[in-house]
Protein backbone atom coordinates (compact mmCIF):
# COMPACT_ATOMS: atom_id res chain seq x y z
CA UNK A 1 0.00 0.00 0.00
CA UNK A 2 1.42 3.38 -1.08
CA UNK A 3 2.05 6.25 1.86
CA UNK A 4 -1.25 7.97 0.01
CA UNK A 5 -2.92 4.82 0.76
CA UNK A 6 -2.36 5.04 4.19
CA UNK A 7 -2.88 8.55 5.24
CA UNK A 8 -6.37 8.41 3.36
CA UNK A 9 -6.86 5.15 5.16
CA UNK A 10 -6.08 6.52 8.63
CA UNK A 11 -8.18 9.79 7.58
CA UNK A 12 -10.99 7.99 6.89
CA UNK A 13 -10.78 6.24 10.23
CA UNK A 14 -10.38 9.43 12.30
CA UNK A 15 -13.66 10.86 10.38
CA UNK A 16 -15.09 7.40 10.81
CA UNK A 17 -14.33 7.38 15.00
CA UNK A 18 -15.08 11.34 15.01
CA UNK A 19 -18.84 10.80 13.43
CA UNK A 20 -19.31 7.44 16.01
CA UNK A 21 -18.01 9.90 19.04
CA UNK A 22 -21.30 13.15 17.38
CA UNK A 23 -23.59 10.33 17.36
CA UNK A 24 -23.06 8.73 21.05
CA UNK A 25 -22.29 11.91 22.87
CA UNK A 26 -24.62 13.44 25.29
CA UNK A 27 -26.35 16.16 23.18
CA UNK A 28 -27.04 13.85 20.60
CA UNK A 29 -30.74 14.18 19.34
CA UNK A 30 -31.18 16.82 21.61
CA UNK A 31 -30.40 20.01 20.08
CA UNK A 32 -32.94 22.17 17.76
CA UNK A 33 -30.68 21.31 14.84
CA UNK A 34 -28.80 17.87 14.79
CA UNK A 35 -25.24 18.14 14.93
CA UNK A 36 -24.70 21.80 15.92
CA UNK A 37 -25.22 23.67 19.42
CA UNK A 38 -27.12 26.88 19.01
CA UNK A 39 -26.19 29.65 21.50
CA UNK A 40 -27.77 32.87 21.95
CA UNK A 41 -26.17 36.14 23.31
CA UNK A 42 -27.14 39.82 23.37
CA UNK A 43 -27.85 41.76 20.76
CA UNK A 44 -25.73 43.80 20.77
CA UNK A 45 -23.13 41.85 23.51
CA UNK A 46 -21.11 43.78 25.53
CA UNK A 47 -17.81 43.88 27.01
CA UNK A 48 -16.44 41.93 29.04
CA UNK A 49 -19.23 39.53 28.66
CA UNK A 50 -18.33 39.32 24.60
CA UNK A 51 -15.88 41.39 22.88
CA UNK A 52 -16.53 43.47 19.86
CA UNK A 53 -20.05 42.08 19.76
CA UNK A 54 -18.48 39.00 18.06
CA UNK A 55 -19.18 35.94 19.85
CA UNK A 56 -18.03 33.43 17.29
CA UNK A 57 -14.39 35.05 18.10
CA UNK A 58 -14.52 33.01 21.42
CA UNK A 59 -13.38 36.45 23.57
CA UNK A 60 -14.77 37.35 25.97
CA UNK A 61 -15.66 35.76 29.14
CA UNK A 62 -19.65 34.36 28.48
CA UNK A 63 -18.39 33.34 24.94
CA UNK A 64 -15.15 31.93 25.84
CA UNK A 65 -17.54 29.62 28.72
CA UNK A 66 -19.69 29.10 25.79
CA UNK A 67 -17.24 27.45 23.30
CA UNK A 68 -15.49 25.58 26.71
CA UNK A 69 -19.11 24.20 27.33
CA UNK A 70 -19.37 23.14 23.86
CA UNK A 71 -16.18 21.72 23.70
CA UNK A 72 -16.77 19.53 26.92
CA UNK A 73 -19.95 18.38 25.11
CA UNK A 74 -18.30 17.18 21.63
CA UNK A 75 -18.61 19.97 19.82
CA UNK A 76 -16.13 21.16 17.77
CA UNK A 77 -15.79 25.12 17.46
CA UNK A 78 -17.45 25.10 13.97
CA UNK A 79 -20.44 22.85 15.17
CA UNK A 80 -21.81 25.91 17.64
CA UNK A 81 -23.85 28.83 16.13
CA UNK A 82 -24.49 32.02 17.57
CA UNK A 83 -27.90 33.86 17.43
CA UNK A 84 -29.32 36.47 18.93
CA UNK A 85 -32.37 37.00 21.65
CA UNK A 86 -33.71 39.95 23.71
CA UNK A 87 -33.05 39.02 27.38
CA UNK A 88 -37.01 39.76 28.51
CA UNK A 89 -38.04 37.89 25.86
CA UNK A 90 -35.88 34.62 26.78
CA UNK A 91 -36.80 34.73 30.25
CA UNK A 92 -40.81 34.44 29.02
CA UNK A 93 -42.17 30.83 28.86
CA UNK A 94 -42.51 28.91 25.20
CA UNK A 95 -40.51 27.89 22.51
CA UNK A 96 -36.73 29.02 21.60
CA UNK A 97 -34.16 29.38 19.31
CA UNK A 98 -31.58 28.43 20.94
CA UNK A 99 -30.14 25.74 22.88
CA UNK A 100 -28.93 27.64 25.40
CA UNK A 101 -28.46 31.39 26.05
CA UNK A 102 -25.70 33.32 27.87
CA UNK A 103 -26.28 36.90 28.38
CA UNK A 104 -25.77 36.86 32.39
CA UNK A 105 -29.19 35.60 33.43
CA UNK A 106 -29.42 35.61 37.04
CA UNK A 107 -31.27 32.30 38.51
CA UNK A 108 -34.10 33.19 40.40
CA UNK A 109 -37.09 30.78 41.89
CA UNK A 110 -39.53 32.91 39.93
CA UNK A 111 -37.49 32.35 36.05
CA UNK A 112 -36.58 28.85 37.41
CA UNK A 113 -40.33 28.13 36.90
CA UNK A 114 -41.43 28.58 33.52
CA UNK A 115 -37.44 28.07 32.03
CA UNK A 116 -34.68 26.06 32.74
CA UNK A 117 -31.16 27.16 34.02
CA UNK A 118 -27.57 25.48 34.36
CA UNK A 119 -25.83 25.20 37.31
CA UNK A 120 -24.23 28.29 37.87
CA UNK A 121 -20.96 29.51 35.83
CA UNK A 122 -20.61 32.50 37.70
CA UNK A 123 -20.82 34.19 41.12
CA UNK A 124 -21.24 38.30 40.38
CA UNK A 125 -19.90 40.28 42.98
CA UNK A 126 -22.41 43.54 42.82
CA UNK A 127 -20.70 47.25 42.28
CA UNK A 128 -22.08 50.71 43.02
CA UNK A 129 -21.85 52.48 39.85
CA UNK A 130 -21.62 56.30 40.15
CA UNK A 131 -20.36 59.14 38.28
CA UNK A 132 -17.11 61.36 39.86
CA UNK A 133 -19.04 64.06 40.56
CA UNK A 134 -20.56 62.35 43.43
CA UNK A 135 -17.14 61.05 44.53
CA UNK A 136 -15.87 64.29 45.07
CA UNK A 137 -18.88 65.12 46.90
CA UNK A 138 -17.81 62.57 49.96
CA UNK A 139 -19.63 59.46 48.94
CA UNK A 140 -17.60 56.65 50.40
CA UNK A 141 -17.57 52.44 50.26
CA UNK A 142 -19.77 52.99 53.43
CA UNK A 143 -23.55 51.90 54.11
CA UNK A 144 -23.76 54.92 55.90
CA UNK A 145 -23.06 56.82 52.99
CA UNK A 146 -24.62 54.94 50.82
CA UNK A 147 -28.12 55.41 52.20
CA UNK A 148 -27.95 59.22 51.97
CA UNK A 149 -27.96 58.46 47.81
CA UNK A 150 -30.49 58.67 45.45
CA UNK A 151 -30.82 55.43 44.04
CA UNK A 152 -31.82 53.66 40.96
CA UNK A 153 -32.66 50.28 39.67
CA UNK A 154 -33.76 47.83 36.89
CA UNK A 155 -37.13 46.37 38.18
CA UNK A 156 -36.38 43.11 37.11
CA UNK A 157 -32.92 42.62 38.60
CA UNK A 158 -31.82 40.78 41.66
CA UNK A 159 -30.22 44.44 42.20
CA UNK A 160 -33.27 45.54 43.56
CA UNK A 161 -33.44 43.39 46.66
CA UNK A 162 -29.70 44.65 47.54
CA UNK A 163 -30.67 48.26 47.20
CA UNK A 164 -33.81 47.63 49.53
CA UNK A 165 -33.02 44.77 51.80
CA UNK A 166 -28.85 46.04 52.33
CA UNK A 167 -28.65 49.35 51.46
CA UNK A 168 -31.96 50.07 52.53
CA UNK A 169 -31.51 54.00 51.48
CA UNK A 170 -33.33 57.04 53.26
CA UNK A 171 -35.71 57.48 49.83
CA UNK A 172 -37.09 54.60 47.77
CA UNK A 173 -35.09 54.29 44.52
CA UNK A 174 -36.22 55.21 41.03
CA UNK A 175 -37.43 51.97 39.19
CA UNK A 176 -36.61 51.73 35.30
CA UNK A 177 -37.35 49.13 32.74
CA UNK A 178 -33.56 48.40 31.50
CA UNK A 179 -29.69 49.09 32.19
CA UNK A 180 -29.92 51.93 29.53
CA UNK A 181 -32.52 54.25 31.26
CA UNK A 182 -30.99 53.80 34.44
CA UNK A 183 -27.93 55.21 33.30
CA UNK A 184 -29.31 58.13 31.44
CA UNK A 185 -31.08 58.46 34.17
CA UNK A 186 -27.69 59.39 36.05
CA UNK A 187 -26.73 61.43 33.38
CA UNK A 188 -29.70 63.70 33.69
CA UNK A 189 -28.55 63.63 37.61
CA UNK A 190 -32.13 62.25 38.86
CA UNK A 191 -30.40 59.45 40.20
CA UNK A 192 -26.70 59.37 42.54
CA UNK A 193 -26.07 55.29 42.41
CA UNK A 194 -27.00 52.39 40.71
CA UNK A 195 -26.12 48.36 41.24
CA UNK A 196 -24.65 46.31 38.95
CA UNK A 197 -22.95 43.26 38.61
CA UNK A 198 -19.08 43.87 38.84
CA UNK A 199 -17.80 43.64 35.01
CA UNK A 200 -21.35 45.37 33.97
CA UNK A 201 -20.32 48.25 36.33
CA UNK A 202 -16.79 47.83 34.92
CA UNK A 203 -17.77 48.62 31.47
CA UNK A 204 -20.63 51.30 32.18
CA UNK A 205 -18.08 53.04 34.14
CA UNK A 206 -15.43 53.41 31.39
CA UNK A 207 -17.48 53.38 28.30
CA UNK A 208 -20.71 54.63 28.60
CA UNK A 209 -20.40 57.33 31.37
CA UNK A 210 -17.96 59.93 30.63
CA UNK A 211 -16.93 60.49 34.29
CA UNK A 212 -18.28 57.42 35.55
CA UNK A 213 -16.74 55.72 39.05
CA UNK A 214 -17.17 52.30 40.59
CA UNK A 215 -17.92 53.53 43.90
CA UNK A 216 -17.60 50.16 46.00
CA UNK A 217 -18.77 46.65 45.63
CA UNK A 218 -20.42 43.65 47.74
CA UNK A 219 -19.00 40.24 47.78
CA UNK A 220 -20.90 37.72 45.99
CA UNK A 221 -20.52 35.75 49.23
CA UNK A 222 -21.95 38.74 51.20
CA UNK A 223 -25.62 37.67 50.99
CA UNK A 224 -27.36 34.40 52.01
CA UNK A 225 -28.23 34.42 47.97
CA UNK A 226 -25.74 35.63 45.79
CA UNK A 227 -26.28 36.96 41.97
CA UNK A 228 -25.16 33.84 40.18
CA UNK A 229 -25.78 33.36 36.03
CA UNK A 230 -26.80 30.49 34.69
CA UNK A 231 -27.05 29.17 31.04
CA UNK A 232 -31.06 29.48 30.20
CA UNK A 233 -32.89 27.16 28.02
CA UNK A 234 -36.59 26.03 27.19
CA UNK A 235 -38.27 24.39 30.36
CA UNK A 236 -37.80 21.06 29.97
CA UNK A 237 -35.10 20.87 28.03
CA UNK A 238 -33.29 17.62 27.18
CA UNK A 239 -29.98 19.41 27.54
CA UNK A 240 -29.81 20.48 30.71
CA UNK A 241 -27.94 16.92 32.22
CA UNK A 242 -25.62 17.37 29.07
CA UNK A 243 -24.41 21.08 29.67
CA UNK A 244 -24.28 20.93 33.82
CA UNK A 245 -21.82 17.73 33.08
CA UNK A 246 -19.86 19.81 30.60
CA UNK A 247 -19.93 22.75 33.10
CA UNK A 248 -18.78 20.50 35.98
CA UNK A 249 -15.73 18.99 33.99
CA UNK A 250 -14.60 22.93 33.01
CA UNK A 251 -14.78 23.71 36.89
CA UNK A 252 -12.86 20.74 37.99
CA UNK A 253 -9.87 20.93 35.61
CA UNK A 254 -9.48 24.37 36.16
CA UNK A 255 -10.65 26.03 32.75
CA UNK A 256 -13.49 28.15 34.10
CA UNK A 257 -11.03 29.78 36.65
CA UNK A 258 -8.77 30.48 34.31
CA UNK A 259 -10.98 31.63 31.77
CA UNK A 260 -12.64 34.11 34.83
CA UNK A 261 -9.19 35.42 35.23
CA UNK A 262 -8.20 35.70 31.77
CA UNK A 263 -11.82 37.96 31.25
CA UNK A 264 -12.45 39.45 34.78
CA UNK A 265 -9.11 40.24 35.95
CA UNK A 266 -9.82 43.87 36.20
CA UNK A 267 -12.54 43.29 38.67
CA UNK A 268 -10.02 43.67 41.24
CA UNK A 269 -9.14 47.18 43.64
CA UNK A 270 -12.78 48.06 43.74
CA UNK A 271 -12.74 48.56 47.64
CA UNK A 272 -15.70 46.51 49.45
CA UNK A 273 -18.34 48.16 50.80
CA UNK A 274 -17.78 48.18 55.21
Amino acid sequence: MTMQKISMALAALVLSSGSAFAADHCAAGKTISDGVLTIATGNPAYYPWVMDDAPESGAGFEAAVAYAVAGAMGFAKEDVVWARAGFDESIQPGAKNFDFNMQQFSITEAREAVIDFSDPYYSASMAVLVRQSTVDAGATATLASLKGLKWGAVASTTALPVVTEIIVPSASPLLYDDNTNVVEAMKAGQIDAALFDLPTALYLSAVVLDDGALLGQFPADSTESPDQFGMLMEDGSALRACVNEALGEITSNGTLAAIEAEWLQETTGVPVIK
